[in-house]
C-alpha cells in the first residue's frame, strides 16, 4: 500500500493487488469520508449479517476510489491548486481511493474496465466538480 502525500496532506492510498493481507483490511482512515477495506477469508468463514443504522453523516467534499477490473490507466495526481505532483500507472486488481487534491485518468488498453464509487448524494457535475 503506498500512501501518496503533499505538504502533509493525505492524498492518495494506492492498494496494489499484491497489498492483500488475510482477513479484514480497512485501507482508508476512520475519519475520511470515503471508506475502503478489503477482505480475504477462507471457505466456510461466517460474517454477521446485519444492517446499518440512520446516523447523520457529514461530508464536506467529494472523495472516490476506483478499482481496476481489467485493463490498465494513467493516474495523475494534482494539487487542490491545479498543480502536478505526480503520476503512477494501475494494473488488474489494483484500487486507489483519493482523499483530497486532484486527479486526472488515461486509458491505456482496449476494453479497460473500471468500477468507481464515491460518497453521496451526487448534486452534479457543476456543483461537484471543476474541471481544469
Amino acid at each position: 500500500m503506498k500512501k501518496y502525500e503533499y505538504n502533509n496532506k493525505l492524498f492518495c492510498v494506492l492498494y496494489r493487488k499484491d497489498d492483500w493481507v488475510k482477513g479484514l483490511n480497512f485501507i482508508t482512515e476512520d475519519n475520511h469520508f470515503i471508506q475502503a477495506g478489503s477482505w480475504w477469508y477462507d471457505k466456510g468463514k461466517i460474517l454477521d449479517s446485519h444492517t446499518h443504522n440512520e446516523f447523520p453523516r457529514t461530508a464536506m467534499r467529494t472523495q472516490e476510489s476506483v478499482y481496476v477490473v481489467q485493463g490498465s490507466m494513467k493516474v495523475k495526481l494534482f494539487t487542490e491548486d491545479h498543480e502536478y505532483i505526480e503520476e503512477y500507472t494501475m494494473h488488474e486488481g489494483d484500487l486507489a481511493v483519493f482523499v483530497y487534491g486532484g486527479h486526472g485518468y488515461e486509458i491505456l488498453e482496449d476494453d479497460t474496465k473500471i468500477v468507481e464509487t464515491k460518497n453521496g448524494p451526487f448534486v452534479g457535475v457543476e456543483q461537484d466538480k471543476v474541471k481544469f
